[in-house]
């Protein structure tokens, strides 16, 4: 049986049943538009959720999408949020496909379709391998890393808006720590300001047509990316930044797990 819970941020209220790597963007402009009048349409949103990692930094004998969290695998807490939007039409699950049974039990539980693709070598491989199952007439494509399981409702809202707005955008917190830049031999060389720094996360929300030119772009000039929206800003288009939520952390150490089950437990109570 799995256990269900609730967990709240900011007045967002999400029920959890049961490379991106880190990255600090430098912005213009505080990412706050009022998108109250914005609607994205029933069943327009194909969701790419990534579960092909490795997860070596958790050492651990599966992939740590895969480890359970509070009885439940992490990589279906983000699934079961996104299925229970009305905007998603689809999830198009990128993994090995040992690990699908896992998702597989949970089909019968969902109201939307479910899809499978393989993994590439690198992220922007597998973000392009469920680019190639997502539905045609889809007009948003919603990437999730699976290792982000608190991942609140209200949040994939506001990103959805957001980009259907300005054709792409990304979930994001202000930066709390004093970023420096050092040089090669780890001698300070400035302090960033970390007004304008941003701590990227997943979802991160294109137009898929916007993602089809930016992949052309990127495999004909066999450029490499670190995270989705990259392969926008390579054509020039403004990305804009989604302010969400601290607790929507990546798992990828075992400290990660240990704060997301007190996290889940917290809001359980």
């Amino acid at each position: 049986m799995f256990s269900h819970f609730s967990f709240s941020s900011q007045g967002n209220k999400l029920e959890l049943r049961k490379r991106s790597r880190f990255g600090a963007h430098r912005i213009t402009c505080s990412a706050k538009v009022d998108n109250a009048s914005v609607s994205v349409k029933e069943k327009s949103v194909s969701v790419i959720l990534l579960a092909g990692g490795r997860g070596k930094r958790m050492g651990a004998s599966m992939p740590k999408q895969y480890l359970p969290l509070l009885g439940q695998p992490i990589a279906m807490y983000s699934l079961y949020t996104f299925s229970r939007l009305r905007e998603v039409k689809e999830i198009v699950v990128v993994c090995d496909p040992s690990y699908e049974d896992i998702f597989e039990e949970a089909r019968e539980k969902i109201n939307i379709d479910l899809k499978f693709t393989l993994p590439g070598k690198e992220r922007q491989d597998s973000v392009y391998s469920g680019l190639q199952a997502v539905d045609s007439n889809s007009e948003l494509v919603c990437i999730h890393d699976s290792a982000r399981p608190l991942l609140l409702a209200g949040d994939v809202e506001k990103v959805l808006k957001d980009a259907w707005l300005n054709g792409a955008a990304v979930l994001g917190v202000p930066v709390k720590a004093t970023i420096k830049e050092a040089n090669s031999e780890s001698f300070v060389v400035r302090t960033l300001d970390r007004k304008t720094l941003w701590e990227m996360q997943t979802p991160q929300v294109i137009k898929p047509e916007l993602l089809r030119k930016g992949f052309e772009l990127v495999n004909r000039e066999g450029l490499e990316v670190t995270d989705d929206v990259s392969i926008v800003e390579y054509l020039k288009h403004p990305v804009y930044i989604t302010e969400g939520s601290y607790t929507n952390i990546k798992v990828t150490t075992p400290d990660d797990l240990l704060l997301a089950e007190r996290i889940l437990s917290m809001n359980s109570g």
